[in-house]
C-alpha cells in the first residue's frame, strides 16, 4: 500500500473513531479495532469515501488468543503497522476501593494495561525489523493526579504512563518513537460506560462545561504521529480550559 498503516484500538466510538478519521485524513490506511462490527463497517464507509483504506477488525481486547495471533492473523498487506494507537480503555464505577468489585478491576486492568502491553509486544518486532514505528498510548491526567473513587482506573493509567516511559528508554537506540497522550475531561461514552448506562449520571460529568471533544484529542494524536522522523513528543497533557486538575473544574461561563 502506498500510505503508512495505523492500527487504532477502541475505534468504534469516541476518541478511537475520531482518531481513525484523523489518521486517514493524513493519508494513513487504518486497521480499526473494536468489538462492535456494525459500527466499524459504518466507519469504513466514511474512511473509504476519503480515498483511504480501512480494515474493520472485530476483536475483544480481553480475548487473549486473538491478541496473541496478531499481526499474523491480519491480511498480509496489513501486517506492517507503522503507528499503533493504544486507545481502548474504560473505567467501571466510582466506588471507593473497599466497596469495589474485583471482577470490574480485572476487566479494567485487562483492557487498560495488559492488552496494551500484549499488542505492543506483538507489533514491536516488526517495527524494529523495519526500523520505523510509533507507539502512541492514550492515557489520562488521572495517571498524574489520582482522585477518590477512581483508584483502579487511576492505577491503570499510572501503569500506562510508566510503561510508556520505560519503553521509550528501552527503544532509545532505535528510530522508533513512543508517546503518551493524557487528556482531561473528554465528552465521549466513557462516563456512560463507567456508570453502566446511567445517562443522567453520565451527563452530570459534563454539565455546564465545554469539555474536550474526541476530535480535539484525535488531532493531537495525528499531529504527534506526523512530526518529522527525528522528532519525538514524549508526553502531551491536554485539558479543557475550564479544568485545572482531575477534580478542580469551573462550571458555567467564565467571569467577565
Amino acid at each position: 500500500m502506498d500510505g503508512g498503516i495505523a492500527l487504532v484500538t477502541g475505534a468504534s466510538a469516541g476518541i478511537g473513531r475520531a482518531t481513525t478519521i484523523a489518521m486517514a485524513r493524513r493519508g494513513f490506511h487504518v486497521v480499526a479495532v473494536a468489538r462492535r462490527l456494525d459500527r466499524l463497517e459504518d466507519l469504513a464507509e466514511e474512511v473509504r469515501a476519503m480515498g483511504c483504506r480501512m480494515l474493520p477488525l472485530a476483536l475483544d481486547l480481553q480475548d487473549r488468543g486473538a491478541l496473541d495471533a496478531l499481526p499474523e492473523s491480519l491480511p498480509v498487506e496489513w501486517r506492517d503497522v507503522d503507528v499503533l494507537v493504544n486507545n481502548a480503555g474504560l473505567a467501571l464505577g466510582a466506588d471507593p476501593l473497599v466497596a469495589g468489585d474485583p471482577a470490574d478491576w480485572d476487566r479494567v486492568l485487562e483492557t487498560n494495561v495488559r492488552a496494551l502491553m500484549v499488542l505492543t509486544r506483538r507489533l514491536l518486532p516488526g517495527m524494529l525489523a523495519r526500523r520505523r514505528g510509533h507507539i502512541i498510548n492514550l492515557g489520562s491526567i488521572a495517571a498524574r493526579q489520582p482522585y477518590p473513587g477512581g483508584a483502579v482506573y487511576c492505577a491503570s493509567k499510572a501503569a500506562e504512563l510508566a510503561l510508556t516511559r520505560a519503553l521509550s528508554m528501552e527503544l532509545v537506540a532505535t528510530p522508533l518513537r513512543v508517546t503518551s497522550i493524557d487528556p482531561g475531561l473528554v465528552e465521549t461514552e466513557f462516563s456512560l460506560v463507567r456508570f453502566r448506562g446511567d445517562s443522567e449520571r453520565a451527563h452530570r460529568v459534563y454539565h455546564d462545561i465545554q469539555a474536550l471533544q474526541p476530535e480535539d484529542v484525535a488531532e493531537a494524536v495525528a499531529w504527534v504521529a506526523t512530526r518529522p522522523a527525528h522528532v519525538q513528543i514524549g508526553e502531551m497533557v491536554l485539558t479543557p480550559a475550564c479544568q485545572a486538575t482531575t477534580t478542580l473544574v469551573h462550571r458555567g461561563p467564565f467571569p467577565a
